[in-house]
């Protein structure tokens, strides 16, 4: 072999070695996606004259478990719950068998709790069903659950439980329940594998997981009858939730900025002042309310010199004095409220003179001026609501929310509402059956056995105002709500 050969040889050697020593990172592949599989189960499912110590799952892949002492449930509940533990590709699952009833189906619900410990894919919902007796329960029981105040379905961190009838009806603020369940996304429950005796039955909105009642920091719903649980054909039962007592708080518009003014000297935790909520911060920009009166929130009781507070608005480069009344507030004696006929996208000054405000002990305020721009009517919307005849009376009351805060509530007089000047925002409305005439609605009495007053939700969810906009509401029948103009175009 000659050289020029051998040397030709001995390159493409040397650059296939080169080539296999270059090593690159593997390419990923595609996610793994595929849930566990189970392998064996022991001892095997669905068994009879059975009192279960220990079950066994094993699957084809090394699994973990997800918050197994909320997700894995054994119904009936037990006093003492079993011991859930995973090891390596095994799930064991541990009962205190002397704590089993005769003659009695158990299920244990492994829910969402099994996952793969690569990629957390959830092993599928799965219960395993023994009994202690000959036989299994079929029995079922369904239903719905309503939030009583909205008409709407609830769903999030409720449960329903069951009593046997025999029990007293505090058994629900003393002990857990005999069964349980959990509602689904669309607020609806299903118990199955239930005997044939009668139960009491509850929802609530558990709040620390203790699957009792705590009153009043959480929602309740009963029925006021015992319930005998069916076949797959039984009418789904209602729970209306309700708070025994009224803990919303109104809180403050958070787009509205607090101008705060103290005494001179004095400290915050102990200070004589008072704020405005109104937006200073361009004469251009048209913020204020004109549905609103003009408040001054003082921190202690006022003595007022009504000579010393001014109010006043710019009308072509000509300062002109409004009128105002000063309308007393009983429940809030430190309410200084100016009620004004406002105009319409007008620059307003307000001077708190010196001396204006001082308390019981003859401290003074500081005086201040503030400038601000009323809103015009392009700048609301309009709502006019259409009622059956049928909730025309004192019976019935219409409500409407926008967002979280009530801005009409009044008994149905007639058949059409007309709501002006109304603030963009997401409205929902609402027929309360008033029980009592009272103008409200009111939550129900767990121990006094008083369900809440009935709430009938307008079936269009909900309507986004925008300003310059009318829009009309049908409130019956079940269509699309709204019908809309705009009204931005209309010369005045």
């Amino acid at each position: 072999m000659n050289n020029r050969l051998l040397h030709y040889l001995l390159g493409i050697c040397i650059l296939t070695l080169t080539a296999c020593a270059n090593i690159t990172t593997p390419t990923g592949g595609k996610k793994d996606i595929t849930p566990p599989k189970r392998l064996t189960i022991s001892p095997a499912d669905s068994l009879k004259n059975t009192r279960l110590k220990k079950l066994e799952l094993t699957f084809d892949e090394y699994i973990t478990l997800n918050d197994a002492a909320k997700e894995v449930q054994i119904s009936p509940l037990l006093t003492i719950q079993p011991t859930v533990t995973s090891i390596n590709k095994k799930v064991v699952v541990k009962i205190p068998d002397t704590l089993l009833e005769d003659n009695t189906t158990y299920r244990i619900s492994f829910n969402n709790a099994i996952r793969d410990l690569h990629e957390n894919n959830p092993y599928p919902a799965y219960t395993y069903v023994f009994s202690t007796g000959t036989f299994f329960d079929s029995l079922q029981l369904s239903g719905k659950i309503i939030n009583a105040a909205t008409g709407l379905p609830d769903s999030s961190g409720t449960i329903i439980v069951l009593y046997n009838a025999s029990e007293n009806d505090s058994a629900i603020v003393r002990h857990a329940p005999k069964y349980i369940t959990h509602v689904d996304g669309s607020g609806n429950f299903q118990f199955k594998g239930l005997p044939k005796k009668q139960f009491r039955v509850y929802a609530i909105k558990d709040a620390n997981d203790n699957k009792m009642y705590d009153g009043e920091s959480e929602m309740i719903s009963f029925l006021d009858h015992f319930v005998m649980p069916g076949d797959s054909t039984e009418a789904p039962i209602v729970l209306k939730l309700f708070t025994e007592v009224d803990t919303t708080k109104k809180t403050t518009d958070s787009s509205t900025k607090i101008n705060t003014r103290t005494g001179i000297g004095q400290t915050r935790s102990d200070v004589f002042s008072y704020t405005l909520a109104i937006d200073t911060s361009s004469k251009d920009k048209r913020t204020f309310d004109i549905n609103n009166d003009l408040l001054v929130n003082f921190s202690r009781f006022p003595v007022i010199n009504k000579d010393k507070v001014t109010l006043s608005y710019d009308s072509s480069n000509v300062n002109i004095s409004e009128s105002y009344n000063v309308v007393s507030d009983p429940a809030n004696p430190n309410k200084l409220r100016l009620a004004v006929n406002w105009k319409e996208n007008t620059l307003y000054t307000l001077r708190l003179a010196k001396g204006f405000a001082k308390d019981s002990a003859g401290t003074e305020v500081p005086p201040a001026k503030y400038i601000f721009r009323t809103k015009e009517d392009d700048d609301y919307g309009k709502i006019s609501i259409r009622l059956p005849g049928k909730y025309k009376g004192s019976s019935f009351v219409l409500q409407v929310m926008a967002d979280n805060d009530t801005i009409y509530q009044k008994a149905v007089t007639d058949t059409t509402i007309d709501l002006t000047r109304l603030k963009p925002a997401k409205y929902s409305f609402r027929i309360i059956e008033d029980r009592n005439k009272n103008g409200k609605w009111d939550p129900g009495n767990l121990f006094g056995k008083v369900q809440p007053e009935e709430v009938i939700p307008y079936s269009g969810g909900l309507l986004i105002l925008r300003s310059g906009w009318e829009n009309i509401v049908d409130f019956e029948p079940k269509q699309e709500p709204k019908k809309q103009t705009d009204r931005s175009s209309i010369k005045k």
